[in-house]
């Protein structure tokens, strides 16, 4: 299982998704899922395999889409002006490379612009840029050279990152772990129960336009009508260097993070209970988290039809929402058994 869930996540990290253009991860999903059940779609591009049974819908589901940007323009001499999809902080941003998706499908490579430190005053290198100063450098050498490459208006750019295995064995460094751990979980839930009698009937998922306002989840919810749902994130770890470990609620090696709440979506006190006791049941180690921002498709999923019990189940990262973040495989396969345990008995749950 390792091996396959370390494969698995290269791939859904490495590949295109940026909100709004996530039909290369969706691909995946439909690949790895054909024949584990009936396959459906909302006009959005979220999707759900559905396993058919007898008692709750379960729905398990994690969102398709990465943070990236948009091309809002080109200037006269080449250069690519961008906008935000999902939450940056542009100090991640300078001189790193991005990867622009043309309507053709071709990828084309480019870099953040930066000043050297030589051309700026002691003032300037101090102040954060935003979005709008930034700009995308691809090489060419005007707005007419970067359209003979097929560089349009609203492409999709993402970050240019590959999946890599750090010095410690259990630790990678990808982007976009924030959400393939989600979809990957999703996957690789249903491959497992997909051959088991189980007392539910199993929905794995993948919604579209997380990061923009979880608006996939919204037709999502009403396409599945779930009776109770997991949500399957990866949250962002707060074990790094400069923060207090003793206010930490998400820790690397440390197992699933458990959220009872966010700004968007107050979780059902019961199924927070009842994931938390299958977790002590069955020797999985857990993380308990009340955050003060941020959100999830939580918030969406909840609202479907006369109300869904939610719950958040992620993986912690460090430093997503950037190019390069870090997982330990060990959590990832963690939320993995927690998953599959909670799916295992889900006629035990009463909302």
């Amino acid at each position: 299982m390792r091996e396959a869930a370390i494969s698995l996540l290269k791939e859904l990290t490495e590949a295109h998704g940026v909100s709004g253009s996530e039909e290369a991860v969706g691909a995946i999903f439909r690949r790895e899922l054909e024949g584990c059940g009936t396959m459906s779609g909302d006009r959005l591009g979220s999707l759900a395999c559905e396993r058919s049974g007898i008692g709750p819908r379960v729905l398990v589901a994690g969102h398709f889409d990465e943070v990236g940007f948009a091309v809002q323009n080109i200037t006269p001499r080449g250069f690519l002006k961008i906008v935000a999809l999902g939450g940056w902080w542009t100090h991640a941003l300078v001189a790193q490379r991005l990867r622009v998706l043309t309507r053709s499908g071709r990828e084309i490579i480019g870099v953040v612009g930066s000043v050297p430190p030589h051309f700026l005053s002691e003032g300037q290198k101090e102040k954060l840029l935003t979005v709008d100063q930034l700009c995308i450098d691809i090489g060419a050498s005007s707005g007419e050279e970067a359209e003979s490459w097929g560089v349009g208006l609203g492409d999709s750019v993402a970050p240019f990152s590959e999946f890599t295995p750090m010095a410690h064995p259990d630790l990678f460094i990808a982007k976009a772990f924030d959400n393939r751990c989600g979809v990957g979980a999703a996957i690789q839930s249903m491959q497992i129960l997909s051959a088991e009698s189980l007392p539910c009937t199993l929905i794995a998922a993948g919604s579209v336009q997380e990061e923009v306002g979880c608006r996939g989840a919204v037709t999502l919810g009403k396409l599945t009508r779930p009776d109770f749902a997991l949500v399957m994130e990866c949250t962002p770890a707060d074990d790094t260097h400069g923060m207090d470990l003793a206010d930490s609620q998400g820790r690397l090696r440390s197992g699933p993070q458990i959220r009872m709440m966010d700004p968007t979506a107050i979780m059902n006190r019961g199924l927070v209970q009842f994931v938390a006791d299958t977790a002590k049941a069955e020797g999985i180690p857990y993380q308990i988290a009340v955050r003060k921002s941020g959100g999830t498709d939580a918030r969406s999923i909840q609202l479907a039809e006369q109300g869904v019990p939610v719950v958040v189940v992620g993986v912690p990262s460090r430093y997503i929402h950037s190019h390069n973040s870090i997982i330990d495989i060990n959590d990832y396969l963690n939320t993995l058994r927690l998953v599959c345990a909670v799916v295992r008995k889900a006629d035990k749950f009463v909302p």
